[in-house]
Formats: structure tokens, sequence, C-alpha cells
């Protein structure tokens, strides 16, 4: 019996596993109402229409965020670090909500860093049209919110919003709360000339026209496009006559050169600014490049701008097309390495089987090798794909971001568990499977290897190999043509061994005949698989607490129980009815069991970016106002971005950053040491990996005392190159 086509039935649980997660959002529980508390924000949902919900007549919808003192949110350009408040809106047809009108923000300085946010309470109105015709005694909305709120830490929170608006007018409270927000609201300055220049390389603000009372005023700047200016640099303003002229230095790392600039200026007292655009008379001077040169990617070792931003825009890909040549060929190296990283070693195990299986065939050899490559190229485009698309609708997810989801992490235990007990004969494939499945797929084996590659991306994912995470951050700022052929190449570089050694008749000719030692092998090859599943099962301990591990660990011995009792080849029709109609039952429950577990509702979410971290030692979870505070103080900061399912990672963690020489050079060089827990989905991890052109984990940055861009060390790490980067740091 081949191995094999076990994987086929297995993947099937594993999409039947896939949707349980799907459907368990719809499990009993309270439906979301107007008002969603955290310790940090209390965040309702309000609508205003005072004429009535009618076609030409105003409604406002809004969330108003009433935070904790010392808490804050952001504005639509964050400043240094943090994420603008986002709103996701579900109306009925026809309905069209607006941009969000941002109220005057304030200035949030954190250290060296200047943010803009806002503290107290504030309302996001959005204006909304009703579509002509539309009659109903109430408006039923809906709102999907997240928002960033930061203190001494910072935690990304969200809610799920609904509220049935009357067609009447709104009540009294949320029309003085709707007023409110509108006094906040920039409006125009009637009159007002503002344009922008350049001198010594700082931009030059001048406007003309400005309220009377505010002149000779101290005012602030407020640029609405982010990563333009250094926003904690001192502002050089002076007043003539009626005239605002400010000298702002520009941020060395911009993005963007606009046309044109938006600004909302304020003065002392007031609590609504004034917005002006300033038209640009000059080219924008030539800004250092957001990334490292790409030729600088064939290193482990990196330098980026230390602004802090945990939301900066993604570097800007290079244009020309030697760098995307030379991206292909970093992708092809960097596949080829991913086969050496441990995570991978239980696919290299099938692959093994398959191999000795057709090593004298050289015809079914290579038809499996191109099968396999087929399989492992798809499955990096589709799942690059969907990663694109997720990202391109502002989701901030990297590669290995599905085992960011409990659901698929039980699954893909599931599945391993399945591939381990048919490799150690507990049941055979074929007493599952009618005797047309069987015989179609004794007709179609290259179907089993192409599985095998699909598998093999499956579980190779979550690992980043040296060359990967370079070309991997660069993918990701591309348009998605180029970016999917990064990704495809990635796959080919990972399938490029196996299908040389398939291409390769004298490697073949070193193995010996099939005989008893096939068998032999197929049982040893369980215990990789048996591994995984151990591996698998931490992971959603790390997620979901120890309580979720042990109702997995049930599900897997329902699972198990089941496979034997359907398919082992030593029992008769009477049994195997018997046994397997209790399995089915056992293994429903134990899917119904598990359900609120593996979706996460059992379990409180971790507090905030790198709460999950482990507090090991002196490591502390890491948030960039942390990373700025330690630089301020003068010391070195070393960032660990890091997952439970990130094998690399973990291997890492236990060796070299364990090791006691390493040990010994962070203590002696005072260095504060930060943990960035991804193993759940985390919005500022992610953005500030795109913000240092990466897009998985592991990453390792140094940032130097005082100020500066981090270094960025190689994804296998080595003692010897942490311990030549501290030593590398300038002294105290």
């Amino acid at each position: 019996m081949k191995p094999t086509p076990v994987l086929r039935a297995a993947l099937a649980v594993l999409f039947a596993l896939a949707g349980l997660g799907a459907r368990a959002a719809d499990l009993p529980g309270a439906p979301p109402g107007p008002v969603v508390t955290t310790e940090q924000v209390r965040a309702e949902l309000m609508a205003q229409a005072p004429d009535g919900v009618a076609a030409g007549k105003p409604l406002w919808l809004g969330l108003q965020l009433q935070h904790r003192p010392g808490w804050h949110t952001y504005w639509k350009n964050p400043g240094d670090s943090g994420l603008p408040t986002t709103l996701k809106w579900t109306l009925p047809p026809g309905f069209a909500a607006g941009a969000i009108e941002w109220p005057t923000p304030r200035r949030l300085p954190v250290g060296p860093l200047l943010n803009y946010g806002y503290e107290g309470t504030v309302l996001l109105p959005v204006a909304v049209t009703v579509p002509a015709g539309f009659q109903g005694d109430a408006l039923a909305v809906k709102l999907h919110a997240e928002w960033l709120v930061c203190k001494d830490v910072c935690i990304p929170q969200s809610g799920d919003f609904a509220l049935s608006v009357p067609t009447q007018a709104a009540t009294a409270g949320q029309a003085a709360q709707f007023a409110q927000a509108q006094q906040a609201l920039p409006h125009p300055a009637p009159g007002a000339q503002a344009s922008a220049g350049f001198e010594g390389g700082r931009l030059v603000v001048r406007v003309a026209g400005l309220p009377a009372a505010w002149r000779g005023q101290a005012l602030h700047l407020f640029p609405e496009t982010p990563g333009l200016i250094d926003n904690a640099a001192a502002v050089a303003a002076t007043w003539g006559g009626d005239a605002w002229t400010a000298r702002v230095a520009l941020d060395p790392q911009r993005t963007a050169a606009p046309a044109t600039l938006p600004l909302v200026l304020t003065a002392p007292g007031e609590a609504a600014g004034v917005e002006v655009a300033a038209a640009v008379t000059a080219a924008w001077p030539a800004a250092a490049p957001a990334a490292p040169p790409l030729p600088a990617l064939t290193t482990g070792a990196a330098t980026l701008p230390a602004d802090g931003a945990a939301a900066a825009a993604a570097p800007a890909a290079p244009a020309a097309p030697v760098g995307l040549a030379l991206a292909l060929l970093l992708a092809l190296a960097g596949g080829v390495l991913l086969n050496l990283m441990p995570c991978v070693f239980p696919v290299l195990s099938l692959k093994v089987l398959g191999f000795a299986r057709h090593a004298h065939d050289r015809r079914a050899l290579l038809a499996g090798g191109v099968a396999y490559t087929l399989g492992v190229v798809l499955s990096f485009v589709a799942l690059a794909g969907v990663l694109l698309a997720l990202r391109a609708g502002g989701q901030q997810l990297g590669w290995g971001f599905q085992l960011q989801s409990p659901v698929v992490v039980a699954a893909l235990a599931a599945l391993f568990t399945l591939i381990a007990l048919n490799l150690a004969g507990v049941f055979e494939v074929g007493s599952l499977l009618p005797s047309r499945w069987a015989a179609a797929q004794a007709r179609h084996p290259v179907l089993d290897a192409l599985l095998t590659g699909v598998l093999a991306v499956a579980v190779a994912s979550p690992c980043t190999a040296p060359f990967m995470g370079a070309s991997l951050g660069l993918a990701l700022t591309l348009p998605a043509a180029p970016a999917l052929a990064i990704f495809a190449t990635l796959g080919l570089g990972m399938a490029l061994p196996y299908l040389a050694a398939s291409a390769w008749p004298r490697l073949a000719a070193l193995l010996p005949r099939p005989g008893v030692w096939m068998q032999h092998l197929r049982t040893l090859m369980a215990f990789p698989m048996l591994a995984t599943v151990v591996w698998l099962v931490w992971v959603l301990g790390q997620q979901v607490g120890i309580d979720g591990a042990a109702t997995l660990l049930l599900l897997l011995l329902a699972l198990a129980f089941a496979a034997w009792a359907l398919g082992s080849p030593t029992l008769g029709p009477l049994a195997r009815r018997g046994f397997g109609a209790t399995a089915l039952v056992l293994v429903a429950g134990a899917l119904v069991w598990a359900a609120p577990v593996l979706h996460g509702s059992a379990v409180a979410q971790p507090a905030g970016p790198g709460a999950g971290a482990e507090a090991d030692g002196a490591w502390q979870p890491w948030s960039p106002e942390r990373v700025a505070q330690g630089q301020a103080q003068g010391r070195p900061v070393f960032v660990d971005f890091t997952a439970a399912w990130c094998v690399t990672c973990q291997f890492n963690k236990r060796t070299t950053l364990h090791d006691a020489a390493v040990q010994r050079d962070f203590a002696a060089r005072h260095v504060l040491l930060l943990r960035a827990d991804w193993t759940r989905r985390d919005p500022a991890i992610g953005a500030e990996l795109a913000r240092m052109g990466r897009s998985g984990v592991p990453v390792y940055a140094l940032f130097p005392p005082g100020g500066g861009g981090p270094r960025l060390l190689d994804e296998v790490l080595t003692p010897g190159e942490v311990r030549g980067a501290l030593a590398a740091l300038p002294a105290r």
C-alpha cells in the first residue's frame, strides 16, 4: 500500500476543520450592540438624523471613543508611530458612507517621538448618503472598527457594533455629541493663501491671510500626509505681518513628494484648527532610500532609519528591471535554503518515501518530481495571492499568517496525526475509500506527488530562510504580477533539489532495490510526523492556553480512534460498523467541544503587542515607545520578532539567544531586550515588520543607543553574529 494517498483524505479533513473555524464565529453568543468597552476605551456607535432618514437629508454616523486617563488613539496621520482608527460599515443597499471627518488632533510627545491623536473623548463622524426612495421604520447599521490605543504600551483593539437608527430625529444627547464634533473639525480659513518651498534641505511653509486673532501666536502644524516631515524636530516659525512662515525638517526616509501639501494649523486655546493646502512651488529634495539598496539584500545586515513609526508606509519598490531580476535570484536561493529549515523536515520524510518507491523507475520518478514542483509553485502563488489580497484590504499580515489562526493549527495537527497513523500502519486509506477511488489513485500516482507539494508549502510557510526575508519584504511592495513572480520563484527554489534529484538517474541508482526495508522506512517516517503534532499542540497552547491544547489532544484522540475503526485492515465488517459508529459520535462530540476553544472565545486575547511573549529573564514585551525610550536612555535595544509557530524562531531562541556568551555581552552593554510575539495576529507588529522591509518572522533588529536605525541580523542567527553586532556598537 502506498503511503502518499493518505494525503488526499487528510487534506479533506483539513478543509473540513477550516470550515468549522469559519462557522465557529456564528456560535451562540451576545449579539453586537452600540457599545464596546475595554480597560482602556469605551467605544460607542452613534447616529444623528435631525430631519429623519430620507434622501437629500443629512445623516451622520460616528464612533465615539472615550479614553481612560493617559491613553490615546491616533489621527489619520499618526505621526512617528501608531495607526489611525479604521471604520468598515455594513449598510443597506444604496447607502454610501463617506470618509472619516477627522477632528483637530493634538500633539502627543512620547520620549523622542511626536505623535498626533486624541485623548479624553472624541467622536469620529461620517456623512452618509441616503438613496432615493428609502422607506422603513428604522435603519440597520453595522460597524467593524479597529483602533490602536497607547499609553506606555500600545494595544490593538477592535469591536463589532450594531445600531438601529429610527427614521425620526436622533436623540438630543447624540445630537449634542455631533454638534461638539463639528465644532472640533478643522475649517477652511477664508482668504488664506499657502505655499511651500525648500531652503537648505528644509521645508518652508508660508501661510498668509490667517485669522487676525492668531497673529503673533505660536502655531502648531499638522501635515495630513504621513512620512513627509521630521515630526519631533523643532519648527522655526516667524510672523511677518499677517503671514506665518515655518521652517520644518524633512523626514530623510519620506516616500512621497506631493504637489500640494494639505495642512492643519492650530493656535493656543482654539478647539479647532484651520485647513490650508500649500502648493509646493519647487522640486522636492532627493530622499534617502527607504530600504537598503537591493544588492545589499545578499547580506544578513541592513541599516534602516529609526523614526519609531509603527505604521509608516512600506519601502518603495525599485523600478529598475535589474532590481527585479536580482530579487528573483535571491528568491530562488532562499527557496533552495528553505529545505534546510527544521519546519520542512517532516515533509522531507514523505519525499524520501516517494523517492525510494520509484527510485528504479526513471519515468515515474521524473513525473513525480514535476508534479511535486507544480504543487509547490502553485501553492506558493495561491497563498501569496490570498496574502496580497488581504493586505490590499488593510490587513497587517505577513508570511505564515495562516498559523496565527488556532483553527488552522488544529487542522494541521489533525492532518499530520492522520499521516503518522497511516505510515505506522494503524489504518489504510484503501479501507476508507470506495474501490473505484482506489483504482483512480493507482492510475494517477502523480496526484499524490502534487498534493505532497501542497503539504510542503503548508508546513514550510511559517519558516523564513536566508535571503527569503528580504525578497518577501520586497515582493509585498510591488504590484501583483512581479510580486507573484517572486513568490513563484521561491516555490521553484524549494522544489528544485527534489526536481533535480528525480531527473538524475545516478542518484536513484545508489538506493537498494525495493524490499522489506521500505516498510521499515515507512514506519520510521511516522515519528517525524508525530513530532510535528507535538509542536503544533504546543503552538496552540501558546495561542489559546492549556485548556485549548488539552481540547486539541482530545480531538486528535477521537480522530485517531475513528481512523483505526474505519480503516484498520484487521477489523471485520461487523466490528468496523460498530466501532465506526461509535467513533463518528466521538469525533462529532469532540468537534462541538473544540469549536469555541479553537475559535479563541475561551481565552482572553493578549493585552497588547508582545503581551504573549514570555518574560524570559530580562526580556520585555515590545512596543515602538519602549524602543524609543531605551535609545533615549542611551541603551542599545535588541528586538526579537518571533512567533510560537515559527520553528526557526524557537531554534534561535533556545540556542543563540540563550548562549552564555551572548547573554554576558547583552548584560555588559546594558542592552534592552524586547520580544515582539506574533503568534496571534498583531497589526502593530505587522506594520513594524513592513516598515523594515520584512513580511515574516524571525527578524532580529539591533538599535544603537541614542537613536538611529536598526541593524537587521540573519534569520538563522549565530552567537558570533550577535556578538559581532554588539561589538560594533558605539561606546557609551
